[in-house]
């Protein structure tokens, strides 16, 4: 039987990282990794690196950064995708997001040039809170965040990274979309809540207008590129077309998915929330 060759683009991600640590436990694969630090260096502004990480490949995990959402994501999405179907790239499996139309239209691209694809659209990762830009603020004691109404079914990462990894491996779920989310819909300030009682301390919470986030995140010079993401996040995708709970994780893995209490509780015991406040 023929080894079959995965390449995993955004290697370092939240989810790539768990994607390749899954996937280099097989033995009956073998795994790429596509990112600006790997042996064969990958970066998406740099379309002359793209063959190379190809040579050979079957199948391709394509998780974009920053986001699909971004204007550019379409023409780049295009080019890559075409170019995988011309190396011989039998499939692709799209990490897409949860209510973004722009993001929809990326997904378009890669169900016309790929030979088979699947997408797998998530919701906010539980893992925001923890490996990325929530994880600041908590451990300074004080989350601002617009938008404080707004529910949302926080997906955790690991139950992402094993729907992408049967989507890779199983022909099943060829031509297939799946929505994912946790089981329960939670506001920001519910979220930070579970936190606090996780970790036995006090995190404040301060609901903001989205200008005055944006301005604040310019005080901290935010990068304009990061501050145009989450304003497009927060004034688009945080609207409510996303408080809604599906059942695909369940149908993908035959399990439950992973409550945002359970992720918590893990994630505390870590120590990641109990660091010391990093100084400038």
């Amino acid at each position: 039987m023929n080894t079959k060759k995965i390449l995993v683009l955004g290697a370092n991600g939240k989810t790539g990282r768990r994607v390749m640590e899954r996937l280099e436990n097989n033995t009956e694969v073998e795994v790429r990794a596509g990112s600006r630090s790997a042996a064969v260096p990958f970066d998406w502004e740099k379309p002359e690196t793209w063959q190379a990480v190809l040579k050979d490949i079957d199948t391709v995990y394509i998780s974009y950064q920053p986001d699909l959402a971004i204007p550019s994501a379409t023409t780049v999405i295009h080019l890559f995708s075409s170019l995988a179907t011309q190396m011989g790239v039998e499939k692709m499996v799209l990490l897409s997001g949860r209510g973004e139309k722009e993001a929809q239209a990326c997904e378009e691209i890669v169900k016309i040039n790929a030979k088979n694809w699947t997408i797998v659209r998530a919701s906010w990762f539980s893992q925001n809170f923890s490996e990325s830009f929530f994880l600041e603020p908590i451990l300074a004691g004080y989350v601002a965040l617009p938008r404080a109404e707004a529910v949302e079914p926080f997906t955790d990462a690991d139950d992402i990274a094993d729907v992408i990894v049967a989507s890779l491996l199983e022909e099943k779920h060829n031509g297939q979309t799946y929505e994912l989310t946790g089981p329960k819909l939670l506001t920001f300030e519910q979220a930070i809540d579970q936190i606090a009682k996780a970790t036995n301390r006090e995190i404040a919470f301060q609901p903001l207008s989205l200008e005055e986030y944006i301005q604040m995140l310019r005080e901290y010079q935010v990068p304009e590129d990061h501050i145009w993401l989450v304003n497009y996040l927060f004034e688009q995708v945080l609207d409510g077309r996303n408080s809604s709970i599906t059942t695909d994780i369940e149908k993908v893995l035959g399990r439950k998915a992973k409550d945002f209490s359970a992720y918590t509780l893990e994630t505390a015991k870590t120590g990641v929330w109990n660091q010391t406040v990093p100084q400038n």
